[in-house]
């Protein structure tokens, strides 16, 4: 067995160096030769290419026209001689032993035209057809042959192709674009197609009275019916001839459906370089949503978010209140706009909206009243006012910082100290009509300690007021829309016992930046819209042995939500009618069941506000329903805090001051209230509708409605009379009648 196995292994290992031997030799020799790849091509096109492999260095190319022998059909043996052909044979080095060759047909394979006396061109449709060798010779010797069979037909294109590639279109005013839609075939008459060029007259005088209608047809502007054309003798009236209209076709009306006369401007495509804005306008007079403008016709700017950013010099429009806080994150001191502000900053001119007013005012007047401070100039003082308004700064120092600084280390003791920080700039605008009577601006600046970096949120806002009220939009007109606002009111009891309701609005938990209650904002609760929402309260083990204390301070934190004591029903409520409010009731908590506190954990605390809304869609506004509020109720829900000291924290539980963080949660629920149909119909009543005077065009049961007090149509007197006369009648015509005179008969 042994044997065997070493008989096969020597085998196997003669067989491989035998195949090793063959392959060294064919490399060998097919690096000291050359050979085509491929050796044979047809050629359907003027560009034919292939490799030559092999040793190329010393090799040169030629090409010569073959054809087979009468005798055998076998081409003869490479040669040498290169012969005068058509065709170009260009050479390229593509590696070490690789050369592409290229041939290319010097001829242009345009079909020649009739008596076309060039000779650059093909005379038949077979343009080529002859057999190429390429031999490839060292010193004389072929070592290599390619054979092409080129097989080349004619291109079918005009003699002029390419020197003129505009397409010339008709004027639309006259004819039409696209004449003869029939006209599908080339060079060939198409069947009912009155207006193919190519249709002989003969061939039209077959089909010539069913010519296709229409604008397919042809017949894209028939001829208009007044044209003496336009009938035929079979069906003309006899008056037709004298009021026919023979108009040129230029004048056909059809033509107005393909040209319109109007010209489209082409618009500007988009563009990544900044838009060039417009040099402001400046305005006589306000409206609402117009930009306020300085008094050098510059645009009255304070810092505000647009599209989401932070913007320090946004235009401030008139009526147009805004709220908005930017967080900067600083690591030195600002120097530069909104941040270091100076006094002329902000004491600016503004134009109060009203300056040509009192410009006409001043030239009839200043000369005659403000010369002297006459009796008589005080009845027209006005007109010496000017037409603008300085802003008034009143200048605040920020005592606690925590509302504008959110990093822990930025208020350390050491590190740089920045002064004279604005922290917030409240604007008010005054305003009567369409102008502005006053503004002031309260500036609050205050000290940052910056160790490495500090997230600074200013605010900025503007609020227009009417004398000394701020107008408030409403939440629709007249009912509530979705998203817009709960408005809500406080009872403000004045001197002559008459009440009226002061705007304020309902409110749920807005967490910011930690998510304490201590930082937390409020938001308004929009209507239609369910919310949650909620903060954190850190509660220590010494919070918790006062549960008093702590059930209080929960309860004064849910309360600050909601100071309103009224919502209104509508979103546009009169705050003087108090039938225009709704109580807001409080569910009163279940006090039966109470547990004891302990000295780790309170029972009983409000740490959840539920809001619960019920409206009703009381009608329509041009398709938008209307909701008013009916109730508005809130309830809070109890729980238990306990300090959990499991999971290997412990800390909260053995260090009093060690704090941890509960939850207090709001939410807003709003339903609808189904509006009352009344008590279900019975099922004789769906079922029996002979009676229904509501689905039946005939009531039987209002038969004598005309004779009844609830018919107004015509005075009651009239009408009973009208009743009787009636009655009277019936009653004659069944003693008169066939019965009776039936029931006479058997009587008698």
């Amino acid at each position: 067995m042994a044997n065997v196995l070493d008989m096969f292994l020597s085998r196997v290992l003669i067989s491989r160096q035998v195949t090793c031997v063959i392959l060294f030799i064919s490399l060998t020799y097919t690096q000291n030769t050359a050979v085509f790849q491929p050796s044979h091509l047809t050629a359907t096109g003027p560009t034919v290419t292939a490799l030559l492999l092999g040793h190329t260095s010393d090799i040169s190319l030629n090409v010569r026209s073959v054809s087979p022998s009468n005798t055998t059909g076998h081409i003869g043996s490479p040669s040498c001689r290169s012969d005068l052909t058509e065709w170009v044979l260009t050479t390229e080095q593509v590696g070490k032993t690789a050369v592409r060759v290229q041939l290319r047909l010097g001829k242009n394979l345009r079909l020649c035209g009739d008596n076309e006396t060039d000779t650059d061109c093909c005379p038949k449709l077979l343009c080529v057809l002859e057999t190429l060798q390429v031999s490839a010779c060292v010193g004389g010797t072929p070592q290599a042959s390619l054979l092409i069979q080129a097989k080349i037909h004619a291109l079918l294109v005009p003699a002029n192709a390419g020197s003129d590639n505009k397409t010339v279109i008709p004027n639309q005013v006259y004819q039409p674009l696209g004449s003869c839609p029939c006209d599908l075939t080339f060079r060939a008459c198409d069947v009912r197609c009155c207006c193919d060029k190519d249709c002989s007259i003969e061939e039209l005088k077959l089909f010539v009275s069913h010519c296709l209608p229409g604008p397919f047809g042809g017949q894209a502007s028939p001829a208009p019916g007044y044209q003496c054309s336009a009938q035929s003798p079979e069906n003309f009236p006899d008056w037709f001839p004298f009021l026919c209209v023979n108009s040129p076709p230029e004048n056909n009306p059809y033509l107005g459906l393909f040209y319109q006369g109007k010209k489209i401007t082409s618009k500007p495509g988009p563009s990544f370089q900044s838009p060039v804005l417009s040099a402001p306008l400046p305005v006589t007079a306000y409206i609402q949503g117009s930009p306020i403008f300085r008094l050098n016709e510059k645009y009255f700017t304070i810092p505000q978010k647009v599209l989401g950013q932070c913007v320090n010099s946004a235009p401030v429009a008139f009526l147009k209140d805004f709220k908005v806080k930017c967080v900067t994150v600083l690591r030195s001191c600002p120097t530069g706009f909104p941040f270091q502000t100076r006094p002329t900053d902000l004491s600016i001119t503004v134009k109060n909206g009203q300056g040509g007013l009192y410009y006409l005012l001043n030239t009839l007047y200043v000369d005659m009243f403000c010369s002297s401070l006459n009796p008589c100039a005080f009845n027209f003082f006005f007109a010496c006012i000017p037409g603008d308004v300085v802003v008034d700064v009143i200048d605040e120092v920020a005592i606690d910082m925590s509302q504008f600084i959110s990093s822990t280390d930025a208020t350390s003791d050491e590190g740089l100290v920045c002064g004279n920080v604005t922290l917030s700039l409240d604007y008010k605008f005054y305003w009567k009509g369409n102008g502005i009577t006053s503004i002031t601006v309260t500036h609050i600046v205050g000290a940052i300690t910056l160790n490495t970096s500090v997230a600074l949120t200013t605010r900025y806002s503007a609020v227009f007021l009417n004398g000394e009220l701020m107008g408030e939009p409403n939440s629709g007109n007249p009912g509530y829309q979705v998203g817009r606002p709960v408005i809500a009111g406080t009872l403000d009891t004045l001197a002559n016992n008459t009440g009226s309701v002061q705007r304020t609005s309902i409110n749920v938990w807005k967490p910011v930046s930690d998510g304490l209650c201590s930082t937390a904002e409020m938001k308004p609760v929009l209507f239609g819209v369910n919310s949650t929402s909620g903060c954190l309260l850190p509660v220590s083990l010494q919070n918790l042995t006062q549960c008093d204390l702590l059930r209080e301070a929960v309860a004064s934190l849910q309360a600050a939500l909601i100071t309103a004591t009224y919502v209104a029903k509508s979103g546009n409520p009169d705050p003087p009618t108090i039938t225009d409010w709704v109580n807001i009731s409080y569910v009163t908590l279940n006090s039966s069941t109470t547990m004891e506190d302990t000295t780790s954990s309170c029972h009983g605390v409000p740490s959840h506000q539920h809001i619960h809304v019920w409206s009703l869609i009381t009608g329509m506004v041009e398709g938008m329903p209307q909701r008013d509020i009916r109730v508005l109720q809130i309830s809070y829900s109890l729980s238990r805090w306990a300090l959990d000291c499991g999971g290997g924290d412990v800390s909260p539980c053995i260090d009093p001051l060690e704090t941890k963080l509960f939850p207090i949660t709001s939410s807003v629920t709003f339903t609808d209230v189904p509006i009352n149909t009344g008590p279900p119909e019975t099922r004789f009543q769906v079922n029996f509708t002979a009676y229904d005077c509501n689905r039946n065009d005939v009531c039987w049961p209002e038969l004598a409605f005309p004779i009844t007090k609830y018919y107004t149509g015509e005075p009651y007197s009239q009408s009973l009379a009208k009743g009787l006369i009636l009655v009277f009648f019936f009653i004659t015509a069944s003693i008169l009648g066939t019965p009776w005179r039936q029931i006479r008969q058997a009587w008698t």
